[in-house]
């Protein structure tokens, strides 16, 4: 019996992937670091309150690093081939971002979002050069999603399941490595706390991994909105968990435990108003002159629910959160009171809290 053999190499198949990495890399070798941004506490407090400034990247949100990721990572699987389309569930900004990379290798992009995703998210997409594919139950983006990829004869990227293993985790300037390197000539250049938000789980893996790689003592605190599984889900350590209602907060909640969500690795879960979440993105404008997303104010929230912990018990320290994405793609909905209306949503209670907490270092949280 001979030897059986199948040689399938593609020479012209091959230079294009060389060609289409090395424009993936160059990107992210022409792209400055983010900022870390310092929110105005009291210097007596001896607390220290950050922001990752991740709306400075060219396409203006966190996800631009990962839509980075998951085209390297499928590229260098063999999935995204010539003239095949990348398509994509997601909630808006993640599509803007995989739009940009598909325009830079020249491949076609179809982003599989709700329909009540931001007219400015669906503006951006297509100014990448992306087609927006809108379904009325953001439930089906999943198998909307894998079906179109099988009609074109496509690649569905599907963030929700590579999310955390397409980032290197320990290192290779991801966020969690930007943070440390940025926070290192600072008065508490090891946070007691990092916050972030979920939308895959992808980001929270990622900084929780690194902490405990380079054996870091900093806690991660995940929050969560309104009409959310993920903190359910952790909490009950039950992985079936399900919302049958879309989340508010764009790019963060989902109506499933996502694959990419690593419950092990969290320390500590908060859910969050959505009242609060935009009370918070309204401070933040006040405070520093920034308008920010909704993810953005969640994990704010919580990340000052932490620092009035912190001065209740005398502790001093540094807490980081993140500036997901910019406020100007939500003007119609977070910073519109008529949307407030609309949505039945009373922001002064917690706007009270705020107030109260940077004037007088306490905490008092009354339910709107």
């Amino acid at each position: 019996m001979s030897t059986a053999d199948v040689d399938r190499s593609d020479p012209a198949h091959r230079t294009w992937l060389a060609d289409a990495v090395r424009k993936v890399r160059a990107e992210g070798a022409r792209s400055a670091d983010t900022h870390l941004l310092s929110f105005p506490l009291p210097q007596e407090w001896g607390i220290d309150l950050y922001l990752k400034d991740e709306s400075t990247h060219p396409t203006g949100s966190l996800k631009h690093r990962l839509a980075r990721s998951l085209f390297l990572h499928a590229l260098c699987n063999g999935w995204i081939r010539p003239g095949r389309p990348v398509v994509e569930a997601s909630s808006g900004s993640t599509a803007v971002s995989e739009a940009y990379f598909a325009g830079l290798i020249g491949v076609p992009f179809i982003a599989v979002m709700p329909r009540t995703t931001s007219t400015e998210k669906t503006r951006l997409i297509e100014f990448h050069g992306g087609r927006c594919h809108l379904v009325d139950d953001p439930r089906t983006v999943y198998e909307v999603s894998a079906a179109l990829a099988a009609e074109t004869g496509g690649h569905y990227m599907d963030q929700f399941t590579y999310a955390e293993r397409a980032t290197d985790w320990r290192g290779n300037n991801n966020i969690a490595e930007s943070i440390y390197q940025q926070l290192r000539l600072e008065r508490y250049p090891e946070p007691a706390w990092i916050v972030a938000t979920a939308g895959t789980g992808g980001t929270s893996a990622t900084l929780a991994r690194y902490v405990r790689y380079q054996q870091y003592d900093t806690r991660i605190c995940v929050a969560d909105p309104e009409n959310s599984c993920f903190f359910d889900g952790w909490v009950k350590g039950d992985p079936g968990v399900v919302s049958h209602r879309a989340s508010r907060i764009e790019g963060i909640g989902r109506p499933r435990m996502e694959p990419s969500f690593v419950p092990g690795a969290v320390d500590r879960m908060m859910k969050v108003p959505d009242a609060a979440t935009v009370a918070a993105v309204r401070l933040l404008e006040r405070a520093i002159g920034r308008r920010a997303g909704g993810s953005t104010g969640t994990g704010l929230w919580s990340a000052f629910k932490i620092v009035a912990e912190m001065r209740a018990a005398g502790r001093t320290g540094s807490v980081v959160t993140l500036l997901c994405d910019p406020g100007d793609r939500y003007l119609d909905k977070y910073y519109s009171d008529a949307w407030l209306a609309e949505q039945g949503m009373d922001i002064a209670p917690y706007t009270a809290t705020l107030d109260a907490l940077l004037a007088t270092g306490r905490w008092s949280e009354r339910a709107g």
